[in-house]
């Protein structure tokens, strides 16, 4: 396996189509906008920077790693010669059948598709193809060149050679791949969304503030970030996405969106990306400042 395509050059695309360049494969990098594809190859050489100021990678590295990376603003010239295609786009079920069904019709034979989704069915994705053995899930971590996990979602058809396939191909990216089932959310996220949500349902009902329920969760329970900073930084359109699949798939109340989360999506603050969320972006990327909505 060598040519690896990678859809979508957004947050997770392009942390994904960097971690296979820097591994030594040649990555098609596909998107609908110039624009994105810009955006996601300088992210990738900024990160790339990063790692030569600490002294990980050489500035050889870092022109070997962009050579290896050819960008695309079309899906059937992108998937030509791939061994294997990432999907990356956006958390919409719609949207990810659409870019399948085409993948399948323009990709080799042999081509196995995997999607980095975060929640939605592999099987219900595998199903609009002609090849449902060789559709598989690979569930990348943000950031992507820096985080070890990999889940690994088998659909109700995906083979078992497919899955020995891309758990190996997984360890050559220095990766530690976990195999999960096909069920809403996964493992991940199963247990993640929860907790933010119910993070966001306790500023809601005024038991504590932003920085008081991040504080109890880094300082008392090790967190790295607190649950408001991580849905910030995860976004907190893709946290009500997740959710919705989750409620939707589980019919189970539990994973109902807080009405906060909703009302805070349909007012465009989404996090980071934004620059609003629980906390104020406007000046720094880093959660230092709560939002007014909150003080």
């Amino acid at each position: 396996m060598k040519n690896i395509t990678v859809i979508g050059a957004g947050t997770m695309g392009n942390g994904i189509a960097h971690t296979f360049a820097q591994s030594g494969f040649k990555v098609a990098l596909v998107d609908i906008s110039q624009e994105n594809i810009d955006r996601g190859l300088n992210t990738i050489a900024k990160n790339l920077d990063r790692m030569i100021a600490k002294e990980r990678i050489t500035e050889a590295d870092k022109a070997t790693t962009l050579d290896n990376i050819t960008s695309y603003l079309d899906l059937k010239a992108g998937v030509a010669q791939a061994d294997l295609v990432v999907e990356a786009a956006t958390e919409n079920v719609n949207l990810k059948l659409k870019i399948f069904g085409d993948m399948d019709e323009f990709a080799p034979a042999n081509c196995i598709l995997s999607t980095n989704t975060s929640s939605i069915s592999i099987t219900q994705i595998a199903a609009v193809t002609k090849r449902p053995e060789k559709v598989i899930g690979m569930h990348f971590m943000n950031p992507v060149p820096i985080m070890k996990l990999v889940e690994i979602i088998r659909g109700y058809s995906t083979s078992d050679e497919v899955t020995k396939t891309i758990m190996e191909l997984s360890k050559q990216l220095g990766k530690t791949p976990t195999e999960v089932n096909d069920y809403p959310g996964f493992v991940a996220n199963r247990i993640l969304m929860p907790m933010i949500n119910e993070a966001i349902e306790t500023l809601y009902n005024g038991v504590a503030g932003v920085e008081e329920i991040d504080t109890v969760m880094k300082l008392g329970m090790a967190h790295p970030m607190g649950p408001l900073q991580l849905a910030d930084f995860i976004g907190l359109d893709v946290c009500l996405s997740i959710l919705n699949v989750m409620h939707d798939g589980f019919k189970n109340p539990k994973y109902a969106p807080c009405p906060l989360l909703v009302n805070m999506v349909m007012a465009g603050k989404k996090g980071v990306k934004s620059g609003e969320g629980f906390y104020d972006y406007s000046t720094s990327r880093k959660a230092e400042v709560v939002s007014a909505s909150f003080k």
